[in-house]
């Protein structure tokens, strides 16, 4: 019989900080890309966000063919609060303390209608399309950074700016004809609204800190969706469920991915790597829907992004950042 002294066993708590014997997932992903420059992982961060907004609204627009948009987004707040619920219990009553309570309920009203808007253009309007004229969120930031912080945009800016708007006009008829889609200018709608969050929360971070935009961002927009969600309720599936709580995750998920994106790297180093959601969109589109793009969606996307991108360039050029938000991109105000 061997009697020789056994190695102790090691206690759980080791187990989790040795690096021979097992980091948590955490450690071992900053471990593995610590190497890394800043903008890469930024890439990799945002690249993600891009796949999972994209399967977000794929599930969005498959679930929205039985259920009403109401109760899909109150159950995706419901979730997302009970996930972020330990970070705003952790800071009350510090979190609900706002010096502009206004301005915080201009916030809600416009991401509420901005994700309204949106997942209803998702919903009736082929993923490609709904996806590339969100893309003109960019351009209506401009807008409104010059009416409400007074920046001053020049030639170039504005060019960029007219160009896209044109190349969204190219986008406006889904079906081919004359009169144009009512979906798809709820889709615009949806992008004006998302372009105001951001200079909205541009605006509250000078005096607000961001777990109090959280956390009445979370709170308002759910008690706003929660009557009409309760007036058009119907029982879902247990499949139904499982894809109503797949949303809300997934939504979250994104959110950290994008926020992580723009902590790492630099905006204009890594913004357009966001576009790849188009990508995704057409093969979901196609794929499960059914839904090619026309060649106006693809010619429109292309001056679409071009414009985004030049804008964003000249921004990095003279040394400034392009008003917008790490967190309220996308539907995911």
């Amino acid at each position: 019989m061997d009697m020789s002294p056994k190695e102790p066993a090691p206690d759980k708590a080791s187990a989790a900080t040795d690096p021979a014997s097992g980091l948590g997932f955490r450690q071992k992903l900053a471990a593995r890309t610590a190497h890394l420059p800043a903008n890469t992982i930024g890439a990799l961060w945002i690249l993600l966000a891009a796949f999972l907004f994209s399967i977000m609204v794929t599930l969005i627009k498959f679930l929205g063919q039985d259920l009403s948009v109401f109760q899909i987004l109150v159950v995706r707040q419901v979730v997302m609060l009970a996930i972020v619920a330990p970070k705003i219990l952790s800071s009350l009553p510090h979190s609900l303390v706002t010096k502009r309570p206004g301005l915080q309920l201009t916030r809600i009203l416009f991401a509420t209608t901005a994700m309204l808007c949106g997942f209803t253009a998702v919903i009736e309007l082929p993923l490609a399309d709904a996806t590339a004229i969100s893309f003109s969120k960019t351009f209506f930031i401009t807008i409104f950074a010059i009416w409400l912080l007074g920046e001053t945009v020049g030639v170039h800016r504005w060019g960029a700016t007219i160009v896209g708007f044109l190349g969204v006009l190219l986008m406006l008829r889904p079906d081919g004809e004359t009169l144009i889609d009512p979906y798809a200018l709820l889709a615009i709608a949806s992008a004006a609204c998302a372009g105001m969050v951001m200079i909205v929360v541009r605006i509250l971070t000078r005096t607000d800190p961001p777990v109090t935009i959280l956390t009445y961002q979370a709170f308002g927009v759910g008690l706003i969706m929660l009557i009409p969600a309760i007036l058009t309720w119907q029982a879902p599936t247990l499949e139904q469920w499982g894809l109503l709580i797949l949303i809300g995750i997934i939504s979250w998920a994104g959110q950290l991915s994008n926020i992580k994106a723009f902590k790492s790297g630099e905006a204009t180093a890594i913004a357009s790597l966001d576009y790849t959601r188009l990508l995704y969109a057409t093969i979901f589109g196609a794929v499960i829907f059914g839904h090619w793009p026309r060649l106006e969606t693809l010619a429109g996307a292309i001056v679409v992004i071009a414009a985004s991108l030049y804008t964003v360039h000249r921004e990095a050029k003279r040394g400034r950042e392009l008003a917008r938000a790490a967190d309220g991109r996308g539907y995911s105000n």
